[in-house]
């Protein structure tokens, strides 16, 4: 509901008061009434007045002074003041209330038809004021509300993003991502004609490894070699993810195969030096990984599928020799390379 817009009223004179509130009533008005100069000023703390009608000659606090002080407060400054007085229409007193902040001057006796015009002016605006106020509030609101919006929006929408390519259990690249990743350093290689590397990973026997402790182990198991993977201080470009139970994928762009092995090499001693228990590991009593890894200079006329065969290829020889152990292959002709 719509609050009557408010009007303060002033004069020391009770008879004059009545006067103005018998003028103001058909304007459906708060009117509040002072009888002071300092009783005027106290009622401003407590009201947003659409209008002061301010007697002029008043014992103690006249209405010059009042009308200077309301000026000078910063809450008071913009309401509208008109002097109504029975002194002279002299152009010094007038002048004088002008320059003391009033914006009209009304002369007693009131004619009712210009004391109605003049109200109905400040009160008409007055409430343009306040409607635009009230517009503005709104529109703030519902611009803030719009800007939480958008921000909750762009939280769900990161959100789905990482689910959509983070592994819900080791928190690294899920194989979608990898995808992805693979596809767009092949053609950014291809376009700079730099090397481009591949390290696949296995857990040995780790289908043995659930079967012996248990599944809630045996994720705790990944999530301890993701998170050692995740700490290990590669380049921000070298990309690890988990594509597959317990196979993971590195992707080193600009980077030979001496590089990548050295890779492999040392994510292989992480994962040894983890000392996860598993008796039943080709009789190693911890938690070792194979590795296959290949290298290539990309080029347009070449399948990013090339690279990632060679590597597959090499991590099934790692396999299939004693395990925990890297081999590179070459695409298109291979030589091994084993460490135990």
């Amino acid at each position: 509901m719509t609050q009557r817009p408010s009007v303060l009223i002033v004069d020391d004179r009770p008879e004059n008061l009545i006067t103005l509130e018998v003028l103001l009533e058909p304007f459906n008005l708060d009117i509040v009434r002072a009888t002071s100069g300092v009783e005027a000023l106290a009622h401003t703390l407590d009201y947003d007045f659409a209008l002061v009608l301010l007697d002029v000659q008043m014992p103690g606090m006249d209405g010059y002074e009042v009308a200077e002080l309301l000026r000078g407060n910063k809450k008071t400054k913009s309401i509208p003041i008109i002097f109504v007085t029975a002194r002279s229409k002299t152009e010094t007193q007038i002048f004088r209330g002008y320059e003391s902040g009033a914006v009209d001057y009304m002369f007693k006796p009131i004619e009712p038809i210009v004391f109605n015009g003049k109200v109905r002016v400040f009160i008409e605006l007055f409430e343009q004021k306040e409607a635009l106020r009230r517009k503005t509030i709104e529109f703030d609101q519902k611009l803030a509300e719009l800007e939480e919006l958008q921000q909750q929006l762009e939280e769900t929408n990161e959100q789905l993003l990482m689910l959509s390519t983070t592994d819900g259990l080791t928190g690294l690249f899920n194989k979608r991502r990898f995808e992805q990743i693979f596809s767009e350093e092949w053609e950014r290689a291809s376009r700079t004609q730099t090397s481009l590397s591949l390290i696949m990973l296995d857990i040995d026997h780790f289908k043995l490894y659930n079967d012996t402790f248990g599944h809630h182990l045996g994720d705790d198991c990944l999530r301890t070699v993701a998170k050692a993977l995740r700490q290990m201080e590669l380049r921000e470009l070298d990309r690890i993810a988990r594509v597959g139970g317990e196979e993971f994928a590195i992707v080193l762009p600009d980077t030979d195969q001496q590089g990548a092995e050295l890779v492999a090499e040392r994510v292989r001693n992480v994962i040894n030096e983890l000392r996860i228990p598993h008796n039943e590991s080709s009789g190693r009593d911890i938690v070792t990984a194979s590795f296959g890894v290949s290298s290539i200079f990309p080029t347009r006329d070449l399948s990013s599928r090339y690279l990632a065969e060679a590597a597959d290829e090499a991590l099934y020889e790692s396999k299939s020799n004693d395990r925990n152990c890297v081999t590179f292959k070459e695409c298109m002709t291979q030589w091994e390379y084993v460490q135990d």
